[in-house]
């Protein structure tokens, strides 16, 4: 793991970063900042992989192929935890940052989203998937770092174990990343 005072040269030269965590943690938000600071595609994995119109997943295989095909590109920063793909995404990946926010603050923000994109999709998620908030979403939310967090563990020693991991776990920790990286460019 890096510290994030660090991450700012290494985020400058990264062609392809991950960012990870749970939702409501900030990733799209984040992703789309770095992307649009180095010049980079953004790819919200939501919109693009795995959300059809009405909330219908797409088929496992087909969700497997366009991230391949995706991760194939030179420069990328995306956004999506999905630990089930890391073993597509990491080899690819320069870099990785995951966002470990405080779980009551990924619960404010998906409900702040859900207010403010009430009856529609937002930006990063497919068209004709409204947002919406259930209890399995906020359950998912509450065990993220019991559930998931040894899932990414095992997916980045198993498959990334050489690409540089940078963890920021309050919005403070991303601002000052983010004037680093402004300060390096």
């Amino acid at each position: 793991m890096i510290a994030a005072n660090e991450a700012a040269p290494l985020l400058e030269k990264a062609r392809r970063i991950l960012v990870i965590g749970c939702s409501g943690s900030g990733k799209s938000t984040l992703a789309q900042a770095l992307a649009a600071r180095l010049g980079s595609p953004y790819i919200s994995m939501d919109r693009e992989f795995f959300w059809l119109p009405g909330w219908i997943l797409r088929e496992r295989g087909e969700v497997r192929r366009l991230i391949a095909e995706a991760v194939a590109g030179e420069r990328w920063v995306m956004d999506g935890t999905s630990p089930g793909t890391l073993d597509l995404r990491l080899p690819r990946a320069d870099m990785v940052i995951w966002l470990r926010m405080p779980r009551l603050l990924c619960i404010a923000r998906v409900v702040r989203r859900r207010i403010l994109h009430s009856g529609r999709s937002r930006p990063e998620m497919a068209p004709g998937c409204p947002e919406k908030i259930d209890y399995e979403f906020l359950h998912y939310i509450w065990n993220f770092e019991r559930t998931e967090t040894p899932e990414i563990h095992a997916a980045l020693a198993r498959h990334g174990p050489d690409v540089p991991v940078v963890t920021l776990s309050s919005p403070a920790e991303v601002r000052d990343l983010l004037a680093r990286l402004d300060a390096a460019l």
